[in-house]
Order: structure tokens, then sequence, then C-alpha cells
């Protein structure tokens, strides 16, 4: 069921990148990065050539050289975002045919464009997925000439927005490198609101039961330590735990009904590591 619910989630991730790619960045010439604007720019030279169909052909080309030179480090989830992603473009492409800009702005195409591409890779990226892509052209580009990943992924990104310049002028091109850097950007802050959790530490005189709710109802983990108050000097036991935002709103809701008084300290926790989290 996990294994469908990630297939769910892909494809959600896949239809909202889409949607930002084929409403806001293609209609105004937007070609920042990645194979879409490379699509985007042999749209221009050769306008028969859908975006979609190039989509499709480049993808099958880049997944070909992903194995011959890397191996079968690309998983079916790759697979099937990179795909599916070229299907709904060419669905859009034909059936809901954008010819211009929805605004005339081009800040405002970028912006908003960029915004649901990045919040859509973001959904993708959570599944352990990717639309493909310069991504293989960064891991190619890693094995053999040692360049980082991030930097492997700006190189061929701007050489898609240089051939982007030449294409539709150095003012799209402009606008284009901006997304690069705002797309990142989205990104990093959508993973990292999806995997956000919260730090926990509880004084109160219900201790043995805020523990055994933790542990029981929760199931969480959880450490116990005496600390010395320095304006009773009196010896409290403290609980700390980890856990996510749900989990941490019925953790107060039981809290609040057994002691009131109870002091709760409350941190956001941007990774965790180990035993019942990301390893």
């Amino acid at each position: 069921m996990s294994h469908f619910k990630n297939y769910i989630a892909i494809t959600i991730g896949v239809i909202i990148v889409a949607i930002g790619i084929s409403f806001f960045l293609i209609p105004a010439n937007l070609a920042t990065g990645g194979i879409t604007g490379l699509a985007m720019v042999i749209h221009a030279a050769i306008p028969s050539i859908s975006i979609g169909a190039s989509l499709f052909v480049l993808n099958i080309l880049l997944f070909i050289v992903g194995f011959l030179t890397i191996g079968k480090a690309f998983g079916a989830k790759t697979i099937y975002a990179s795909f599916l992603l070229s299907g709904i473009i060419a669905f859009f492409d034909t059936v809901i045919k954008i010819d211009a800009p929805l605004v005339d702005d081009l800040l405002v195409n970028l912006i908003v464009g960029i915004l649901i591409q990045g919040i859509g890779l973001g959904i993708v990226f959570n599944q352990n997925a990717s639309t493909g892509g310069t991504d293989i052209i960064a891991k190619v580009l890693n094995k053999y000439f040692h360049f980082e990943i991030g930097k492997g992924l700006l190189t061929a990104d701007i050489f898609v927005v240089s051939l982007a310049a030449y294409t539709f002028g150095i003012e799209l091109a402009i606008y284009a490198f901006l997304g690069i850097v705002f797309n990142g950007i989205i990104i990093d802050n959508v993973i990292e609101g999806f995997n956000l959790k919260v730090s926990v530490s509880i004084i109160s005189k219900e201790t043995d039961a805020i523990q055994k709710y933790i542990v029981e109802h929760l199931e969480r983990g959880a450490t116990i330590y005496t600390a010395k108050g320095a304006y009773t000097m009196a010896d409290k036991e403290i609980v700390t735990s980890v856990m996510d935002k749900k989990e941490f709103i019925r953790l107060r809701t039981y809290i609040k009904s057994i002691d009131s008084n109870a002091f709760v300290m409350i941190s956001n926790v941007r990774e965790v590591l180990g035993e019942g989290f990301y390893s």
C-alpha cells in the first residue's frame, strides 16, 4: 500500500510540475534549464516537433546514456515520473493549447511558473524519485569528471540557458537564469517542509504517564534525564522526544489533560536520522 501511495504522490507532483511548465513557462518562452528548456529551444527552432515529443525522445536518449555509463542506478520511480511528465505536457500541448502567456508580465509568469513547478518537483523528490533529464547529465559529469552533483546540474542548466539566449534573446535568458536559482530554493523548502520534525522537552509532575503515552500511543522513543531547577534547586525529570507535528498536537492535548502546569519547550528540527526516521 505504501508503494502505491508513493506512486500516487509522484503522479500528483508530476501533474503540478506540468501545470507550471505548460501554463506559465512555455507560453512565455522561459526555458529555465533542464531538458524541458532544451525541448522548448528545439520546438522554437523546429515548430513541427512538439515539446512533449522532444521530452519523450530526450528522456529515452538520456536513460540509455545513464544505463550505459552509470548502470542500474535509475529506479522505476524516476522512469515513471520522467515519461509521465512528457505525456502530460504533450496532452496539455494538444488538448489545451496556450499560445500566449496568461499574463503579460514576464516576471509574474516566471515566479508563478517556478513556484508551481518547484512545489511539484519537491513532492517528486520527497518520494526518492526525480523527473530525470539533467539529473542524469549531472551524475555522468560526477562519475567521469568528478563534478559535484549541484555543479553538474548548474552546468547543464547554464548550457540550456545559453541556447535559450541565442533562440529567445538575452532578456528571456536572464529571466531563465533567475528561474534556475529560484527553482532550487523552492524545491529545498518544499522538501524541508515535508521532513520537518519537532523536538519536545517536557517538565511535568506526570513524567511517567507522559513517557508511557509517547512510547505506547505515538510509538516514538523518549529520553528521561534529571535536572535541577535554578530557582527552587529541586530535582526535576525532563522528558525529551522527537516527532512530527501531528503527533505533537496529540501529545500537547494529552499533556494539558493531565497536567495543565506542565512546562513544554518545542523547537523545529530540519533532519532526523536513526531508527523510526530517515537513515
